[in-house]
């Protein structure tokens, strides 16, 4: 089969629709379940490129959890511990596979915009996986294969209509890419840069000391920012994204927005989120858009208007901006990539407020040395790269 049609595309008035192989040839994915859409396909096909890129450089299975042609998330199957377990809901599951713990991670990283996600996985979905996207608002998933205990629990999941696509792992596409926009044909080379040691060894701040664990999410978190709509940042720690950034007009919102997604990753880590009184009946996105709201301004509103009873047993104490940052305060190690140059040092006293320790950009901007001189002043490790990453 070298061709697929498609129900519409971007939109339902946009027809006809098809995804197809120009040259003839056999298309790489098989639908095993579901009608994928046009959105779905993107969010396929860019999330693929991703796991497969996260599992060569870290040689760990990898998922990523994509929304709107852009990673929520993305992560390797590092352990969870307990508190983390617990902030991603799967407490409840026992231990998990290493490829079910990437999908928690990448899942779990940004809830909020995982929902009604497709994710791609690095590694044929076992089990483990499957329970866990069983249990989850998704739109499908694409992995170079599935068990028959997988296939099983998803063909579960909207009465048998899931998405899920295989993909040939070994499929290699054409060298040069082509897309049409307003009838014109745009050719350029694929981004073919290999994200390795070599791209991140040009330390160009006074502190020089990368450890291997920051090595890696660098990696993790430029590979993240190949396929994700520029401009974009993106903060990793400990073997996953925990805020990006995407397609934003200015990078200091790339990195405003970005670092604020990291902050709430961590907040919701601390005691007081931890031990919410959440009413036994509310489901996992309810708990998920309560935390948003307990760690945010808005929370004083809630309380006023007494809409707090609807998805808690007792009123929580006030999260105060003291003890936020507080508990903030106590984050360190995260690293930082971002696909171009950093214009101003403002990205850097930002990213800073977010524990920030190493960082990984292009570098080429008439204030480089500024950005490095506030990076020396915060102790912070920067690497200059030499390369852009954008996407589009």
């Amino acid at each position: 089969m070298n061709e697929l049609a498609l129900k519409y595309g971007c939109n339902p008035n946009q027809k006809p629709s098809r995804i197809f192989m120009e040259d003839g040839s056999e298309l790489p994915i098989k639908v095993l379940s579901g009608k994928p859409g046009y959105i779905n396909f993107l969010d396929a096909f860019n999330g693929w490129q991703l796991v497969k890129e996260l599992k060569q450089a870290t040689g760990l299975p990898a998922a990523t959890s994509f929304k709107h042609v852009s990673p929520a998330g993305a992560a390797v199957g590092l352990p969870l511990d307990e508190t983390l377990a617990k902030i991603y809901w799967v407490d409840d599951c026992g231990p998990l596979s290493p490829l079910a713990c990437a999908y928690a991670r990448a899942r779990g990283a940004d809830r909020m915009s995982s929902f009604g996600d497709f994710i791609a996985l690095s590694d044929v979905c076992d089990r483990d996986t499957a329970m866990l996207i069983k249990r989850e608002v998704s739109d499908g998933v694409i992995a170079p294969g599935y068990t028959d205990e997988a296939l099983e629990l998803l063909g579960q999941k909207k009465k048998g209509n899931y998405n899920v696509i295989q993909i040939d792992e070994n499929y290699r596409p054409a060298p040069i890419e082509r897309k049409q926009v307003y009838g014109v044909t745009f050719e350029q080379g694929r981004q073919e840069l290999p994200i390795d040691d070599a791209l991140i060894s040009n330390c160009v701040t006074k502190q020089k000391k990368l450890p291997e664990g920051a090595k890696t999410d660098l990696k993790i978190a430029l590979i993240t920012l190949k396929y994700t709509q520029s401009n974009s940042v993106c903060f990793v720690k400990d073997g996953q994204a925990i805020g990006i950034g995407a397609g934003q007009q200015s990078r200091v919102h790339c990195t405003r927005l970005a670092g604020q997604k990291a902050d709430n990753w961590f907040l919701r880590q601390c005691p007081k989120v931890l031990n919410l009184p959440f009413s036994d009946h509310i489901t996992r996105a309810e708990r998920d858009n309560a935390i948003d709201v307990y760690i945010g301004p808005e929370y004083m509103d809630v309380l006023a208007d007494g809409a707090w009873q609807k998805v808690f047993t007792e009123k929580p104490e006030v999260f105060t901006e003291q003890e936020k940052r507080a508990w903030l305060d106590q984050m360190k190690g995260v690293t930082l990539g971002s696909d171009a140059f950093f214009p101003f040092s403002d990205n850097i006293e930002r990213a800073h407020k977010s524990g920030v320790a190493y960082i990984a950009q292009p570098g080429g901007s008439v204030r480089d040395e500024d950005v490095i001189a506030t990076c020396d002043k915060y102790g912070i490790v920067m690497v200059f790269t030499g390369i852009r990453l954008f996407h589009h």
